[in-house]
C-alpha cells in the first residue's frame, strides 16, 4: 500500500486555479522529484499537503487513512490540522529559524511544546525535557552540526542553517519530508552539504517529496520525478525516462533549456 496516495488535488486562489487536478501516489522509502518552471504548482501542491493551503478539491491519504476530503467536513476541521501535519516534515526555501533559540532549541522547540500537552509533563519534566534534548543533539550531530548546538541562527551559515531546518523537521518523525527549493537561497558553494544531507537521508529509506531545480541531483536520488506546468503533471516516471527519454513536447523543451 502506498504512503501517500494524491486524488484529484485542485487548489484555486480565487478564480485562479492553481491545481487542476493532481494524482500520484508515493511508495515508503521513495524519493519523489517535482520539476517545473516557476509557477507551475509545485510550491502550492507542498503547501497543501501541509495544510498551509487548503485544496479546493481533492483527497489526501496517508498509510490508508483520508486525512483530507474535499467532500467530507469531517476531515477538515480546523482542531485536527495541527495533528495532521504531523505525518508531514516541512523544509522551506528560507530557513524559517527563530532567531532568539539557538541551533538545539530550534530543533527541540515544537516536541516540547507538545510534551508540555502531555497529562504526564508535570510529572516527568526534567525527563521528559531531557529526553527531548537527547534527541535533539542525536539529530543535530546525524546532520553534521554537532559542534554548532548552542549557536544562534545568525552565527550559522546558510547551509548550517538549511540542516537546522532539516533537523528541526526529523525530530517529530514525519512519515514523509517534504523540501520546498532548500537549495535556492543557498550560495553555490553551501548547496552542495545541504544535498549532502538529503542525499544521506535517502540512503537510510527516508519518504521524501522534493521540489528542485537542481537537475542533476533529481536525477540520482530520485525514484519518481514530476513533471508540473501550468498546474497539472505533464509527465512522471523513473528518472531514466523523465530525464533521458522524456514523451511530452513541454518536457523536452524545459529540459532542453537546463542542458544548454
Amino acid at each position: 500500500m502506498a504512503i501517500l496516495e494524491v486524488q484529484g488535488l485542485k487548489k484555486s486562489f480565487d478564480h485562479l486555479e492553481v491545481l487542476k487536478g493532481i494524482d500520484f501516489s508515493l511508495e515508503k522509502g521513495e524519493v519523489m522529484s517535482l520539476i517545473g518552471v516557476s509557477g507551475s504548482g509545485k510550491t502550492t501542491l507542498l503547501r497543501c499537503l501541509n495544510f498551509l493551503e487548503r485544496p479546493t478539491a481533492g483527497k489526501i491519504v496517508v498509510d490508508g487513512d483520508v486525512i483530507f476530503d474535499a467532500d467530507d467536513p469531517l476531515t477538515q476541521k480546523e482542531s485536527e490540522i495541527r495533528r495532521k501535519r504531523l505525518h508531514f516534515g516541512m523544509v522551506f526555501q528560507s530557513f524559517n529559524l527563530f532567531p532568539q533559540y539557538t541551533a538545539l532549541g530550534n530543533v527541540c522547540l515544537a516536541k516540547e511544546l507538545l510534551a508540555r500537552e502531555n497529562p504526564e509533563f508535570k510529572g516527568h519534566k526534567k525527563q521528559m525535557l531531557d529526553r527531548i534534548r537527547e534527541e535533539g543533539v542525536e539529530i543535530l550531530t546525524s546532520v553534521g552540526l554537532q559542534d554548532k548546538l548552542d549557536y544562534y541562527p545568525h552565527q550559522l551559515s546558510g547551509g548550517q542553517q538549511q540542516r537546522v531546518a532539516i533537523a528541526r523537521a526529523l525530530m517529530l518523525e514525519p512519515s514523509i519530508l517534504c523540501f520546498d527549493e532548500p537549495t535556492s537561497a543557498l550560495d553555490p558553494e553551501l548547496t552542495g552539504e545541504v544535498l549532502k544531507v538529503i542525499n544521506a537521508l535517502a540512503q537510510r529509506d527516508a519518504t521524501m517529496v522534493i521540489v528542485t531545480h537542481e537537475m542533476k541531483f533529481a536525477h540520482e536520488v530520485s525514484d519518481k520525478v514530476l513533471f508540473m506546468d501550468q498546474g497539472v503533471i505533464v509527465e512522471q516516471g523513473t528518472p531514466q525516462q523523465v530525464f533521458e527519454h522524456p514523451t511530452q513536447q513541454r518536457t523536452k523543451q524545459f529540459l532542453e533549456r537546463y542542458n544548454e
